[in-house]
């Protein structure tokens, strides 16, 4: 089958063009014809704080991927569409955010009815949504063949939005695409660290604030907190929080994009990464630290729960409970607890997902004829 894929890839950084390139390398593997077709530009940075784009690639390059897109660029958003509908079986559109739709529908503008077309969804609706994402979404997925959703719940919001419609919606989780320079860890102290590590993009539906409330609770006073990763809004807010609970002295603050080639050390610090996600769809992060032998306390959201064994290789709690946060810090610090847990952790076989997902992928909007 001949594919193209819409989506983000190097230079731009982060698991979404991590994972629009593992796609192509995987659909190619399985003898599939692939393009990408990348962004030049791919959001106002108005709407996107912060650097959008890395120097230096996280992993193998897809090498027939082109970037002709541009947000500011209706014309080039037709063009590309022209070319996928006359090459392609099958186009494919990675999407992260409503911002995408007018780009996406001058792309199905140009590709016309002559192939089948996808959306695969990272996220049918934003977990902060806005005022007019849905009605950006419904128009357009009602006008693609098949939606790919990567959870039941992101799937029965896709339902809800093409009801009416002859769209196919699919499920399958999102498969591991890990950085590729993770490396050998660097020489780890033995024994307990006292350090935990929050990971990843700070927004508000991450629950760093309920982290925060629940490490001033239960964590012991010897224990460290860093949060690392880009701040959506600023830090500000949670600095001021961290000195109304008394821990500002016990917190530090990693602010910006973290690269891959820092990551070994990151993770080598730390006794356990905590993800207090008030809500989730799928995230990487579970398999990241898995993959750098460091446990995992997480809430039960989204896929979180599938990927954490509670009292093997981490601890679950419930989202947006300080109190239940707080008692799963305090459990991990119990007596030989942490190192227990250490000793359950296992990396993630990528294969069966990807199996898996390709599958699901190419069976969302089979191509005609």
């Amino acid at each position: 089958m001949r594919i193209t894929l819409v989506g983000p890839a190097y230079p731009y950084k982060g698991g979404g063009a991590r994972h629009t390139t593992e796609l192509a390398h995987r659909l190619a593997e399985r003898g599939h014809e692939v393009v990408v077709e990348s962004w030049r530009a791919q959001y106002p940075s108005v709407l996107y704080p912060g650097r959008q784009t890395i120097d230096v690639p996280e992993g193998e390059l897809f090498p027939d991927t082109r970037d002709d897109l541009a947000w500011y660029r209706p014309d080039g958003w037709w063009r590309v569409g022209r070319r996928a509908g006359r090459f392609s079986d099958l186009t494919v559109l990675a999407v992260f955010s409503p911002v995408q739709v007018p780009p996406y529908l001058g792309v199905l503008a140009g590709v016309g009815r002559g192939g089948r077309t996808v959306a695969l969804c990272h996220n049918v609706l934003p977990h902060e949504p806005g005022p007019a994402d849905a009605t950006l979404m419904r128009a357009l997925l009602r006008r693609v063949d098949g939606v790919l959703a990567h959870s039941p719940d992101q799937a029965h919001l896709a339902r809800g939005l093409v009801q009416g419609t002859d769209t196919r919606v699919g499920t399958a989780e999102m498969p591991p695409h890990l950085p590729e320079t993770i490396g050998p860890a660097p020489t780890r102290p033995d024994g307990v660290l006292h350090h935990l590590l929050f990971f990843g993009i700070v927004r508000p539906y991450k629950g760093v604030d309920v982290l925060l409330r629940a490490f001033a609770q239960g964590a012991p006073p010897t224990v460290r907190l860093t949060i690392a990763g880009e701040f959506w809004s600023g830090s500000a807010e949670l600095r001021s929080l961290a000195a109304a609970l008394g821990v500002a002295d016990r917190v530090d603050f990693r602010a910006g994009y973290v690269p891959a080639t820092e990551l070994s050390a990151l993770f080598a610090g730390a006794d356990a990464v905590v993800l207090p996600y008030r809500s989730a769809t799928a995230t990487q992060n579970v398999w990241l630290a898995h993959a750098h032998g460091v446990p995992v306390i997480a809430t039960r959201a989204g896929t979180l729960p599938d990927h954490v064994r509670h009292g093997v290789d981490g601890l679950l709690c419930e989202p947006d409970d300080t109190a239940d946060l707080a008692r799963a810090l305090d459990a991990f610090y119990a007596e030989g607890e942490a190192l227990r847990l250490r000793g359950g952790v296992r990396r993630v076989d990528p294969d069966p997902y990807w199996d898996a997902y390709v599958a699901a992928l190419t069976a969302t909007a089979p191509p005609t004829g």
